[in-house]
This record gives C-alpha cells, sequence and structure tokens, in this order.
C-alpha cells in the first residue's frame, strides 16, 4: 500500500485510513472486540475529498469527530494530517450501523458505546444562506 503508479498514495488507502482511525479508537476504549463484541459498526456509507497527496513516507494522523447520533448509527466526519501539515490532506464521513453480530439485524448502540461517542459529539456545522439574487 505504498506509493501508486502516480507517485502517491492511492486513494482506496485514505479509505482504510478513515477505517483503522475509528476502529482503533474504539478498541482503545475497550469498546470494540473484533472477535467477540454482540454488537458491531457495519459501514454504509462513506466519503472522502482529497485536498493535496500524501505520499509515502509520510506520517498520517487522523482528527475524528461525530456530528450524527442516532438509534443505531453513528456519522463521523475525520480529517487526515500529513506531517505536520495544519491543512487536511483530505477530508470525510463514515457511517456506522449498529448491527447484532449474528443476525446482522439493526440494534441500538450500547450505552457505554454511546456515552464515549457523545464525547466526540460536535454540532454540524451551520448552513450558509445563498443568495437568490
Amino acid at each position: 500500500m505504498d506509493n501508486d503508479a502516480y507517485g502517491h498514495v492511492n486513494n482506496v488507502v485514505y479509505y482504510s485510513f478513515f477505517d483503522t482511525a475509528v476502529n482503533r479508537w474504539l478498541i482503545e476504549r475497550g469498546l470494540l472486540d473484533i472477535a467477540g463484541s454482540e454488537a458491531i459498526g457495519l459501514v454504509v456509507e462513506t466519503q472522502c475529498r482529497y485536498a493535496s497527496p500524501i505520499t509515502f513516507p509520510d506520517r498520517v494522523t487522523a482528527g475524528i469527530r461525530v456530528v450524527h447520533l442516532g438509534r443505531s448509527s453513528v456519522r463521523y466526519e475525520l480529517a487526515l494530517f500529513r506531517n505536520d501539515d495544519e491543512a487536511p490532506a483530505a477530508t470525510g464521513h463514515f457511517v456506522h450501523v449498529y448491527v447484532d453480530r449474528g443476525s446482522r439485524t439493526s440494534v441500538a448502540i450500547p450505552d457505554t458505546v454511546r456515552r464515549a461517542l457523545e464525547t466526540l459529539r460536535v454540532a454540524p456545522a451551520p448552513t450558509l444562506p445563498t443568495s437568490t439574487g
């Protein structure tokens, strides 16, 4: 997953960075046992906007916040920062829907997970007025 033919990390790797950042955050807090959690979050939507290239061996840091926390779903917004850059190389979102591991039917986000996700929750950015004229 090093540089592709165009000399930068391929775009699909950015999605891997998003997935790794979210799951690492959950695992480090004891909220996800990949092999044993009864309720698991499945990715149902993801999106990425690219601003500048990441190139191996750049150091990549991810910022995570929660902008929506529903009964069974959570929408994360993420930013990927290259080395010490202040502007993100990429931004995007990632939506988990919580399901029962065995049946894959929707379940409520477990209370312990919900409480932890609340610590990442921010209000959505205000919508700017549009000009009609």
